[in-house]
């Protein structure tokens, strides 16, 4: 049941067209939100989910942007504000997972993998800095990280898994320079998630092996980490900065 305890607030969501991102706004917009999601080419996914937040009762708007061109951070943080007024929640969830060879493999696909760290984390700096100037004080800024950026439980993940341990190191600088203003930043870690990056990734099936690693033996809910994000965004997160919340059944302790 929403309790509209983000009502009057305005998030971004990168990334938000389909997957976590697209769960994160839905559930953002449950809690009264005003809710801009970023896309890089799928305009009917984004327009769908748009739709899904307006019939919540809540504004919504679509923008293409591209998070590999760190150029393009401000316009897309610009038009959040023109378009709302102004900006109070910033969820830096646009990725990209480039698994599967170790960094010894001589078939390495380093293309990609550079592609991989300048979405993950360039495009993720450059979105936040572009914020940061105009999300209101008292805001909240969350960056979706992942299990692998503190553990990593299996080889073939050397990029991804510093692209995200990356996000943690960024995150407790970017608590600590806004912390005067009551701005928080936090990163949620989830383990495997039912997307389709995650099957690009493992395919349809989690591995039984990968399984196994969870004392809870099954994969999140996008349910489950969106609330996390919106605890985070909402009232009861506001003595919370500079954390690392995993929401991954365990996996790897």
């Amino acid at each position: 049941m929403s309790n509209l305890s983000l009502k009057g607030k305005v998030a971004l969501v990168t990334g938000g067209s389909r997957g976590l991102g697209a769960a994160t706004a839905e559930a953002l917009a449950d809690q009264g939100a005003d809710v801009a999601i970023s896309y890089v080419a799928s305009a009917e996914k984004a327009e769908a989910v748009v739709a899904k937040l307006k019939a919540k009762g809540v504004r919504a708007l679509a923008i293409q942007s591209d998070q590999a061109d760190m150029t393009a951070a401000k316009s897309l943080v610009d038009k959040v504000v023109a378009h709302f007024g102004k900006l109070d929640i910033l969820v830096n969830n646009a990725a990209i997972a480039v698994q599967g060879k170790a960094v010894d493999d001589p078939e390495l696909d380093t293309v990609n993998l550079d592609r991989q760290w300048q979405i993950n984390v360039m495009g993720t700096v450059a979105t936040t800095r572009a914020a940061a100037p105009v999300l209101s004080d008292g805001g909240r800024i969350i960056f979706i990280g992942s299990l692998l950026g503190n553990r990593v439980p299996f080889a073939g993940a050397a990029d991804y898994a510093g692209s995200k341990a990356a996000l943690i190191g960024y995150a407790k600088g970017v608590a600590r320079d806004l912390g005067g203003r009551n701005i928080t930043a936090n990163v949620v870690q989830p383990g495997v998630m039912p997307t389709d990056m995650s099957a690009s990734v493992l395919g349809d099936d989690v591995p039984e092996p990968l399984l196994d690693l969870h004392p809870i033996r099954r994969i999140a809910t996008l349910a489950e980490v969106s609330a996390t994000v919106c605890f985070l965004a909402g009232p009861n997160g506001g003595y919370m900065t500079g954390g690392v919340v995993d929401v991954a059944g365990g996996l790897g302790i």
